[in-house]
C-alpha cells in the first residue's frame, strides 16, 4: 500500500522512517518533506496548507493512508477534505482539532469532564485580563501562565514570574503580536513539578497510550533561556511511575475518551497530553492533536511493531485490534539547532558528518534541512534530531552524543543535558 505523510519536520521524518519498515508499505510519499526525508520517501512539492491539492494527489496516486503531521492543517480541516474525497486519513476532523486550536475550548472540555488541570480564566479584552493578573500576583502567586487562544507556532505561551513581564506579554497578545490567535487569552495558575508527554492513539471507541517521554523546551542546559519547539527528548520518562500511569489512565485518558464520545467529536488520530506531575499527581497543561516533536523521535526508536498497521486500524476505527510492540531499551533524541535559535538564525550552511553519525548506530532525523548546490544545508531553526537507543538511559545518552559529535555546520549547537533528569531515578 502507498502512504502519504503530510509535513516537513523531524516528526514527519520519524513517522516516515517507521512506516517504511512495514512490510505492507510499498511506497511512502511526503509532502513537502525535506532533504533527509528524501532518502526515505518521495518528496512531493505540495505545501501543508494546500488541502485540496493534497487530497487530489492522494486520490490520483492511489494513496491508501494519509498521516497528517502538523497541527495547522488539522485545525484547517484537512481530515474533512480528505473524507469528502473518500480517502482514509489519520487525524481528528476540524471540530475535534479545536482541542489544540483553541486553548479556551480545551480548558472548557477538561473542566466539563473532570480532567485535572490548572485553574484558569479566559479574556477577550486587555483591561480585565490585566486586572486579573494584578490580582493573582497580589494574592501571592509565584508565577502565572498566559496563553494566546489560537495557534501561534509554539510561541503564544509565556510563563511569567514577574507581573511586569506578564502584562507586557498580555499587551502584545491584544496588540496583534500573534494575529487573530491572540484576540482571546487564557490565564492560568503556574503548576510546579516535572513535565511529561503522554501520546495516546484513539479512534473514538478505544484509547491506547504510547510509551511515555519527556521534552526539553528551554534552549540552554539546566532549563535556561527562552522556550523553543523542543531541544531534545527521551523515553521513557521515569517521573511517570506505575502509580502515575494509573492516575493518567483513570483521571485523564478515560475521561478524555468519554468526553469526545459525549461531544461526538470525530477523532481518529493521536492526542498529545502535556502533563505536569505535581507531588505524584498528573495535571494537564495542554492538549495537542498531533504527535509531539521531538518526543515522537525517541518513541519511534522504541517501537518494534508494525506502525502502518497500527495507524491504519486507528484511522479505520479498529484500534482495539492493533498490536503495539515496544522495546524495553530507552531512547534519546538530541536536537541540533541553528545558531541564534529560537531567535533570528542564519541558514544555508553545509552539514558534514551525517554518514559518520549514522555509522555509530544512531538514526538522524531531519527537521530543517534542504539541498543547496548538491549539499545538505540547514534550512530551519531546529535542524536535526539525533536519536539513539541503549540498554539504559545513560547508555542511550552516551550513544546519542557520540553521534552528535560527528556532525558539524556553522553556528550549529545543542543542549548537553538531554535525558539528565532521568538519571536521578537510577534507571
Amino acid at each position: 500500500m502507498k502512504v502519504l505523510v503530510v509535513g516537513s519536520g523531524g516528526r514527519e521524518h520519524a513517522l516516515v522512517w517507521q512506516l517504511k519498515r512495514s512490510p505492507e508499505v510499498e511506497k511512502v510519499y511526503c509532502a513537502p518533506g525535506n532533504a533527509g526525508i528524501a532518502a526515505d520517501a518521495e518528496c512531493v512539492a505540495i505545501q501543508v496548507d494546500e488541502l485540496e491539492k493534497l487530497a487530489e494527489f492522494a486520490a490520483s496516486n492511489g494513496i491508501g493512508l494519509t498521516v497528517v503531521g502538523p497541527e495547522a492543517p488539522l485545525c484547517d480541516g484537512i481530515v474533512d477534505v480528505f473524507r469528502r474525497h473518500g480517502l482514509l486519513v489519520f487525524g481528528p476532523d476540524k471540530r475535534a482539532a479545536q482541542l489544540e486550536g483553541s486553548k479556551d475550548f480545551a480548558k472548557a472540555f477538561m473542566v466539563k469532564y473532570g480532567i485535572p488541570t490548572a485553574k484558569a480564566a479566559t479574556f477577550t479584552a486587555e483591561a480585565p485580563a490585566a486586572d486579573y493578573i494584578r490580582g493573582e500576583f497580589a494574592a501571592g502567586a509565584k508565577g502565572i501562565v498566559i496563553k494566546a487562544d489560537g495557534l501561534a507556532a509554539g510561541k503564544g505561551v509565556l510563563v511569567a514570574d514577574k507581573e511586569a513581564d506578564a502584562l507586557e506579554f498580555l499587551h502584545g497578545c491584544f496588540d496583534g503580536m500573534f494575529g487573530a490567535a491572540g484576540a482571546k487569552v487564557l490565564i492560568e495558575e503556574c503548576l510546579v513539578g516535572e513535565e511529561a508527554s503522554i501520546l495516546a492513539l484513539t479512534d473514538g471507541n478505544t484509547i491506547v497510550p504510547l510509551v511515555s517521554s519527556q521534552d526539553h523546551k528551554r534552549v540552554f542546559d539546566n532549563d535556561m533561556g527562552p522556550n523553543t519547539g523542543g531541544m531534545g527528548a527521551y523515553s521513557p520518562a521515569p517521573v511517570v511511575s506505575d502509580e502515575v500511569w494509573k492516575k493518567i489512565d483513570a483521571e485523564i485518558l478515560k475521561p478524555f475518551l468519554a468526553g469526545i464520545r459525549a461531544e461526538k467529536l470525530d477523532f481518529h488520530g493521536v492526542i498529545f497530553v502535556g502533563v505536569m506531575v505535581c507531588d505524584g499527581q498528573p495535571k494537564v497543561l495542554e492538549f495537542n492533536v498531533r504527535f509531539g516533536d521531538p518526543e515522537i523521535q525517541p518513541v519511534m526508536r522504541r517501537f518494534d511493531g508494525n506502525w502502518f498497521d497500527v495507524l491504519k486500524k486507528t484511522a479505520e476505527g479498529r484500534l482495539a485490534d492493533a498490536k503495539l510492540v515496544w522495546s524495553e531499551d530507552p531512547a534519546v533524541s538530541v536536537v541540533l539547532a541553528s545558531g541564534g535559535y529560537p531567535g533570528k538564525y542564519r541558514k544555508g550552511f553545509p552539514i558534514s558528518g551525517l554518514e559518520d553519525a549514522a555509522a555509530t548506530g544512531a538514526v538522524v532525523f531531519h527537521a530543517g534541512t534542504a539541498f543547496k548546490d548538491g549539499a545538505i544545508v540547514n534550512a530551519g531553526g531546529r535542524v536535526l534530531g539525533v536519536s539513539a537507543r541503549g540498554k539504559s538511559i545513560a547508555e542511550a545518552i552516551e550513544k546519542a552524543y557520540e553521534a552528535v559529535d560527528k556532525i558539524r555546520f556553522e553556528g550549529g549547537f545543542c543542549r548537553r543535558d538531554i535525558g539528565a533528569k532521568a538519571l536521578k531515578y537510577n534507571k
